[in-house]
């Protein structure tokens, strides 16, 4: 019980280190590109951030399976070379044992991941798209940066503005252009100032001396119209509900689909924990090495077996969501082949074994 305690604790302890090191450079990655789009004003700080810590949270159910194999390998490795797996060896403790305590780690990173996959992932997912749709739709016009364009209502309106002051809500030079069906209206003004509805708490935009330009499909002649002062709404009911995503959808909503794509992603979601389990595993076999051999030569060959499992499943999903794959036997040959390599690398030893004694 002490030698399996041991091990476990051997392992838990770079696998903390190794999630929180990839954690913090995933977050940087993803920060650099969401903070683009706030100091150009598509998005509020503050949405900014719970976008980052919602793409982290997704991220972990690929970071935490990554960084258990990873421990595996480098903590059993280091008790190779220091030939503590060697005694403990000769004290009776067989490759059974070090099997054991590695798969019952497994077992609760496993859980989590199910977790992870089955549920929390798809809630981060629908909670980013609803979170960047109402960021487009609720435009604010202290976001706004002088000679730029900005997109809202997904497209269907754009707004520039020549100059902006965001401590006044000001704005000069203000043009919109806004798309509806089959109709084109341009607005231009010359100052534009923003205030907010006290009944609903929404942004109104009025302009100040400009005109109005509408354009209709089956009219040719269209009407100019001048105006003093033009009050608009800025936010479009429709686009507070953000457009269906497979990977933010339920997955009981998934387990009753018959559409190919759906079923695809409810098998890389069921798939997470067991590809946990096997890596883990897979990671004992791996980590055999010699007193002599470099630090890092088993980590080497654990990451180029990690990147081709990883984009051999990612490409067999999309394969089964486009039907070039059938659904049977889906992405489940993928876990199998990695299955097999497990197999395979135990048994190496016993199988040299027997070959050099023949």
């Amino acid at each position: 019980m002490i030698i399996d305690r041991y091990i476990m604790r051997e392992i838990f302890k770079p696998t903390v280190t190794i999630c929180s090191v990839l954690m913090f450079i995933f977050g940087c990655y993803i920060s650099a590109r969401y903070l683009e789009d706030a100091v150009q004003g598509q998005l509020p700080g503050s949405t900014v951030i719970l976008l980052i810590l919602l793409r982290i949270t997704i991220a972990l159910e690929v970071l935490l399976p990554t960084t258990l194999y990873l421990s595996v390998v480098i903590a059993l490795g280091r008790l190779y070379r220091d030939t503590e797996i060697t005694a403990m060896f000769a004290c009776g403790i067989s490759m059974a044992r070090v099997l054991k305590s590695v798969f019952f780690v497994s077992i609760i990173v496993g859980v989590i991941v199910a977790c992870l996959s089955l549920y929390i992932r798809p809630w981060a997912w629908g909670q980013f798209f609803g979170l960047k749709a109402q960021a487009k739709a609720n435009f604010d016009m202290t976001r706004m940066k002088g000679g730029n364009f900005y997109e809202i209502e997904n497209g269907k309106r754009v707004i520039f503005a020549d100059k902006v002051d965001n401590q006044k809500n000001r704005a000069k030079g203000v043009f919109i252009q806004t798309k509806r069906d089959d109709n084109l209206q341009i607005i231009y003004s010359k100052q534009a100032k923003q205030y907010t509805d006290d009944t609903t708490g929404k942004p109104i935009l009025v302009l100040h001396d400009g005109y109005l330009y509408e354009f209709y499909r089956f009219d040719k002649e269209g009407r100019i119209l001048e105006f003093e002062n033009f009050a608009m709404h800025l936010e479009h009911e429709d686009v507070m509900q953000p457009e269906y995503k497979v990977k933010a959808a339920s997955t009981e909503h998934l387990a009753h689909s018959n559409n190919i794509e759906e079923i695809a992603e409810l098998q890389w979601r069921l798939a997470a924990p067991l590809s946990t389990i096997l890596l883990a595993l897979l990671g004992v076999p791996l980590s055999r090495s010699s007193p002599r051999q470099g630090k890092y030569s088993k980590v080497t060959m654990a990451v180029l077996i990690f990147a081709v499992y990883y984009n051999l499943s990612a490409m067999t999903k999309k394969w089964v969501g486009q039907g070039v794959v059938d659904t049977i036997p889906g992405i489940w040959w993928v876990q199998m082949l990695l299955a097999g390599l497990l197999m395979v690398l135990l048994w190496r030893p016993h199988l040299l074994f027997r070959w050099r004694n023949r």
